[in-house]
């Protein structure tokens, strides 16, 4: 499985998901442009609302730096709509409840919360430059420091 995984200096895989708006997006749509893409477990939990606010605090560094932000997550249109309202986040959120995406991305994982099992999502972020390669892959991060991390590794 490890082998698998999208790293740095990869071709990104490339998809297309549903978005907050209902509109299909693609990643491959994005070249020219730097791409934050990171994967969140679920809509307004802790972690996920840190991490979300830290990436809406520091888009205005990210949109200098000629880049966007992409939220993957396996809930819904509403649930990613009222996310993004209660949150002022401007920066667009997909929906991968098959999670073919993640699962393409290698971050979705056997998870083990209060000795249960079960698959899920494992917090991550993917920088991808204007032609569509990951120029850093990072997985487990910490909600507090995904953006900061992802910021930096744009140059």
């Amino acid at each position: 499985m490890a082998e698998d995984m999208v790293k740095a200096g990869d071709l990104a895989p490339d998809f297309e998901l549903v978005s907050d708006s209902g509109e299909p997006v693609r990643l491959s749509q994005f070249r020219g442009k730097k791409v934050i893409l990171y994967f969140y477990p679920k809509d307004d939990t802790s972690g996920c609302t840190t991490q979300a606010c830290s990436f809406r605090d520091s888009y205005p560094l990210i949109e200098e730096k000629n880049a966007v932000v992409l939220g993957v997550s396996p809930d819904g249109v509403k649930s990613h709509q009222k996310f993004k309202t209660r949150h002022n986040l401007p920066f667009t959120l997909l929906v991968d409840d098959q999670h073919a995406v993640a699962e393409a991305y290698g971050v979705w994982v056997e998870k083990n919360m209060y000795g249960k099992k079960y698959m899920g999502i494992e917090r991550s972020h993917f920088v991808i430059d204007e032609e569509g390669r990951i120029v850093e892959a990072a997985r487990k991060v910490k909600p507090a420091e995904s953006a900061q991390s992802a910021v930096a590794a744009l140059g």
